[in-house]
């Protein structure tokens, strides 16, 4: 494998509650002069399967909590978007400097249970995760299998920040089709060194590379096609695979 070449699918409608996903997709792929083949990845932003899957909240609706005002005022927040964290939520890890950072409920780490803004409209709505995505992917994944006959792999993608590094990256938060680790643990380096530690986030690592195609602001590019990397395939795949457990994790 010498190159990949990642391609932004354009021209998607504005994504309402009910929308099939794949079939969206499809066309808006064909409109490009794309046929998809056997072993493409479509990355697809969690925002649109959110709003496919009516996972969108009006703010104005929300009743917060005395406990959520109670952090909104100290914290310099929304209640009402407090409300939606805490109810997203299994844990909060830290709050501080304005910022509440949440496990979720599918064990993902991230600022504000992954409830997201951008790319939502509506002044006051905002889109949560959805809460099966490896299942979300499954779905778009056999739509586009019974639309085109290809067998694909598909990452749901969300936006996290890291730790221990400013700025944030595309990340897979649901996968179908793709294992999401490559152990290489056992092989060899170029100098014959028996690699002892070394798993690559492949689903990770390609959900970034999309992200150079899809963008954050007003690209308006949702889905992202990637051609020429020869993944694992996984007919169960599950992206709780990268979750690392709560005994490993040295930054709690």
């Amino acid at each position: 494998m010498d190159s990949i070449q990642v391609t932004g699918i354009k021209s998607l409608p504005t994504i309402k509650a009910g929308d099939n996903l794949a079939e969206l997709i499809c066309r808006a792929a064909d409109g490009q002069g794309i046929r998809f083949q056997n072993g493409d990845i479509l990355v697809v932003t969690h925002v649109i399967v959110s709003r496919a899957e009516g996972y969108i909240v009006d703010l104005d609706k929300v009743t917060p909590s005395v406990f959520a005002k109670c952090i909104a005022e100290q914290y310099e927040k929304d209640p009402a978007l407090v409300e939606l964290v805490l109810r997203e939520s299994k844990s909060i890890r830290r709050m501080g400097d304005g910022k509440l950072i949440a496990e979720t409920k599918h064990g993902f780490v991230c600022a504000n249970a992954g409830i997201d803004k951008s790319n939502v409209p509506g002044e006051r709505n905002v889109a949560l995760l959805p809460p099966n995505p490896d299942r979300s992917a499954r779905e778009i994944r056999d739509g586009v299998r019974a639309l085109t006959g290809c067998e694909v792999a598909v990452i749901i993608s969300d936006t996290h920040g890291r730790p221990l590094r400013k700025g944030e990256m595309n990340v897979a938060i649901g996968i179908a089709g793709i294992q999401a680790l490559r152990d290489r643990r056992g092989e060899s380096d170029l100098f014959g060194y028996v690699l002892r530690v070394k798993e690559t986030a492949v689903v990770d690592e390609l959900a970034s590379a999309a992200e150079l195609v899809m963008g954050q602001a007003s690209e308006g590019i949702p889905v992202a096609l990637i051609r020429g990397y020869n993944f694992r395939k996984a007919a169960k795949a599950k992206i709780s695979d990268l979750i690392r457990p709560r005994e490993e994790d040295l930054f709690l």
